[in-house]
């Protein structure tokens, strides 16, 4: 349920709302929006009548939201979320790059790499230090070492850090190092993942499941969500179909229904989305046209050389390249890049 309140209502107003949900046994989200102040709850509101808050003052009316993901819903939220970083904004009509290895494989790699992008105008770092593999035999990331080498890389090149956490265990070290926190495909319905990083007050960015349908990613959102974490940008990394020209089928179809379901920001990943180097600039591209909110790109120094994800990586030539190609197609279509 949303109660809807007036342009003019009161912090007292507000504040009294949130009493009488808080008195039913629920959890109220308070959703500021740029005409008005909307108080959406979450529970078991099936028993609950609307005329319980549409005689208190300061409210217009309370409605019924009818998606299962409520909080996710425009019905609950019609703006955009937009999501401010010092290092820029996600959402909100601008077009941002996340850029960078697939793994931290060592400190020269990684800040080289850093350097490279941040020449370019890239201003987000993604790079794992955690890594979840297919066989247990591959390189699982540097852990712990690879985080402190992923603060230098903030620290010297001032670039927001993406990194995936994998375990409940190590959310504080990730929340510590990361600007965004990267839940990957295999744990997308890992609930007690989701609901703790919905107690984290950083950004996470939440991959789709190699199946999931766009209703499954919206529920898996709403975990977040419903912790009181609203910082939640969606990614779409490709679904598994029983195509075989590629790694996966990068779903640029589930933009538009993505974004005219919900209001958050959506990014695509045409790295894990294609699994083929040569395919990830066309499918950048046709991103940008499709209306996401962003792209999230492997490159690497040396792609041949790369402990994990080479095929997919770009090297710094092809990199600029497709950097240059995204400014000209963002200009016409009237996005900042």
């Amino acid at each position: 349920m949303l109660v809807v309140m007036h342009r003019q209502a009161t912090a007292a107003d507000i504040e009294r709302v949130v009493e009488v949900i808080r008195a039913q046994g629920l959890t109220p989200h308070v959703l500021p929006g740029t005409t008005r102040t909307a108080i959406g709850m979450t529970g078991n509101t099936a028993a609950i009548d609307p005329e319980l808050f549409e005689g208190l003052p300061g409210v217009v009316e309370a409605i019924r939201v009818t998606r299962p993901f409520k909080l996710a819903s425009r019905e609950m939220k019609p703006d955009d979320t937009v999501i401010p970083l010092p290092q820029g904004t996600i959402g909100g009509g601008s077009f941002t790059v996340i850029a960078g290895p697939c793994s931290v494989e060592n400190e020269a790699m990684l800040l080289r790499t850093a350097e490279f992008l941040r020449q370019q105008g890239v201003r987000f770092l993604r790079a794992g230090a955690y890594k979840p593999r297919t066989s247990p035999y591959a390189f699982q990331g540097l852990g712990r070492q690879g985080l402190r080498i992923l603060a230098q890389a903030r620290q010297r090149f001032g670039l927001g850090i993406v990194t995936e956490l994998m375990d409940t265990e190590e959310a504080e070290a990730v929340a510590e190092v990361a600007d965004i926190i990267q839940i990957g495909a295999r744990n997308m319905q890992n609930f007690a993942l989701l609901r703790r990083v919905g107690r984290c007050r950083k950004p996470v960015l939440l991959k789709r499941g190699l199946c999931a349908t766009l209703e499954e990613w919206l529920m898996a959102a709403e975990y977040i969500l419903a912790e009181g974490n609203y910082q939640v940008i969606l990614c779409e990394r490709g679904v598994r179909t029983f195509s075989d020209h590629s790694r996966n089928t990068l779903d640029l179809s589930v933009i538009p229904p993505a974004k005219a379901w919900s209001h958050l920001p959506i990014l695509v990943d045409p790295s894990h989305g294609t699994g083929k180097r040569a395919y990830v600039p066309p499918m950048a591209l046709a991103a940008l046209a499709a209306g996401a909110d962003g792209l999230l790109i492997e490159v690497h120094p040396e792609p041949d050389k790369a402990l994990s994800d080479g095929p997919q990586s770009l090297d710094f030539p092809a990199f600029e390249q497709l950097w240059h190609r995204l400014a000209r197609l963002a200009e016409v279509l009237h996005r900042t890049l």
